[in-house]
């Protein structure tokens, strides 16, 4: 059902420039690994905050309020310089049974991140009790983890 959408995309003349070309894939990966060393740090300092570690001195909503710029903007980058990499490579892409786990997980991850954890982070410590923090806490790093290893597995064994 996608795969005419990735031979398109596979297709076209930027996918070509980008393979082809010395430099702006590993500009473009440079990019992508600095967005995403933000994304994590931005995520990792709330959610260990949410399973009682970290930053104890702040409040939960002030330190989410605080990294959900940087949340937003590392992943509006790593959409952006990933999506050349992903083009360049479409039909490698479309048969890796990874590429299809990462972007379920990165689904799943914008669901807890955006969602579940917005609303748990949004209220003082102690609002939800003690175990709902920690256990969103560590299903968000749990998901973005698997988006990451997903991630090299598409590059190693695909």
């Amino acid at each position: 059902m996608l795969q005419p959408f990735f031979q398109w995309m596979g297709g076209l003349p930027f996918s070509a420039f980008f393979l082809e070309t010395v430099w702006p894939t590993p500009i473009i990966q440079c990019i992508h690994l600095i967005a995403v060393s933000v994304f994590a740090g931005a995520l990792l300092i709330v959610d260990l905050r949410l399973l009682g570690r970290g930053l104890t001195s702040s409040s939960i909503p002030k330190l989410a309020g605080a990294a959900q710029p940087w949340l937003v903007g590392s992943f509006v980058v790593l959409v952006l310089s990933g999506m050349p990499q992903m083009m360049s490579t479409a039909l490698k892409q479309y048969y890796s049974p990874f590429f299809w786990w990462k972007m379920e997980m990165v689904g799943l991850g914008l669901i807890v991140t955006f969602v579940v954890r917005k609303v748990i982070a949004s209220k003082e410590e102690g609002h939800f009790g003690p175990v709902w923090p920690k256990v969103v806490g560590i299903t968000s790093i749990a998901l973005w983890t698997s988006v990451t290893i997903g991630a090299r597995l598409i590059g190693l064994l695909s």
